[in-house]
């Protein structure tokens, strides 16, 4: 089932045929907040699942395009990043350890919005096309096996960044190039985790005026999606609604820029598109940017038998450790 909300936040079922407001049948999960309400949905879901399908049967479908899709989570409580996690061809013995950071919920847009590039002045703004998903219920110290029990589905996402700042650019702190508002595109629904057989076999692309960059397979990351939250649960409590980016493989990394449309599609989940504004008028080759995916393999084949510095723990250690 594809879950996520149109025109004034509405709740919906995205068919093939258009859009299901399914508004009656959460009528009394409807909370202060289109996150709150997609957050009592997922918790609720077992219940509402034959309610909506058996609503579905008999309910009117709007058109797709006579609606405008929002984000199918409008203010996760926690993004969650995995930074890198490719092995963008070339596996290294042993593993690197699973490396992560946070990015602003209110970045989150959705299909069909804009994003605005701001007057920070980097040496280039990029995609990076990756899986996302939702958690369903509460994780804490949850184990690898156990780990994708704990999530309620999938969705598309972008993480634009905005590179190092050119020379005479105060730099920012941290991770801030990732988190301007609409730097987090997302949607356009959430595919339950029933409808996904292999999260970490998903074919993802991305593409910009038409023109594909990034294609490449989940089946490449080097740290799983059960992994991933397995670890992250040993740091934090992952609750419903929160939003967890997979990571992206850099290889076919390019621009955005004023005027651009960027698509992404990730098999069995979706098609999701986002205009580029930027009110500086900036400019950059309409290409493949080549520099970070070389880096990276290059940096990936000189680590080739050099010792690991170890990986996060996936059980809680002993009261007395």
């Amino acid at each position: 089932m594809k879950l996520g909300f149109y025109g004034d936040f509405s709740p919906c079922v995205i068919t093939e045929d258009g859009v299901v407001d399914i508004s009656v049948v959460v009528r009394g999960l409807q909370a202060g907040s289109p996150q709150l309400t997609m957050e009592n949905i997922i918790i609720n879901y077992q219940f509402l699942k034959p309610k909506i399908e058996e609503y579905l049967d008999e309910a009117s479908v709007i058109p797709l395009g006579e609606v405008r899709l929002r984000p199918p989570v409008p203010r996760p409580g926690k993004v969650l990043c995995g930074r890198g996690n490719f092995m963008e061809g070339v596996p290294v013995d042993p593993t690197r350890p699973l490396a992560t950071f946070f990015k602003s919920p209110d970045a989150v847009i959705g299909r069909g919005d804009t994003i605005v590039l701001p007057s920070f002045q980097p040496v280039i703004f990029h995609h990076e096309a990756e899986l996302a998903l939702i958690v369903g219920k509460e994780a804490s110290f949850v184990s690898e096996a156990q780990a994708l029990d704990h999530v309620f589905g999938y969705t598309t996402s972008v993480d634009v960044s905005a590179r190092a700042p050119i020379d005479g650019e105060p730099p920012l702190p941290g991770e801030y190039g990732k988190s301007f508002d609409t730097f987090l595109p997302i949607g356009p629904a959430i595919v339950t985790a029933d409808h996904i057989k292999d999260p970490n076999n998903l074919g993802v692309k991305y593409s910009v005026n038409g023109e594909l960059r990034q294609d490449y397979n989940t089946s490449d990351m080097e740290h799983s999606v059960a992994y991933l939250i397995a670890s992250l649960s040993a740091v934090m409590t992952l609750k419903p609604g929160d939003l967890i980016l997979c990571g992206t493989n850099h290889q076919g990394l390019g621009p955005l820029q004023d005027g651009d449309v960027g698509e992404i599609e990730i098999e069995d989940i979706g098609i999701s598109f986002n205009h580029v504004v930027d009110e500086r008028k900036r400019t950059w080759p309409k290409a493949v940017d080549p520099t970070v995916g070389t880096r990276i393999k290059e940096r990936r084949e000189g680590l080739q038998g050099t010792p690991s510095t170890g990986t996060w723990p996936l059980t809680r250690p002993s009261a007395n450790a």
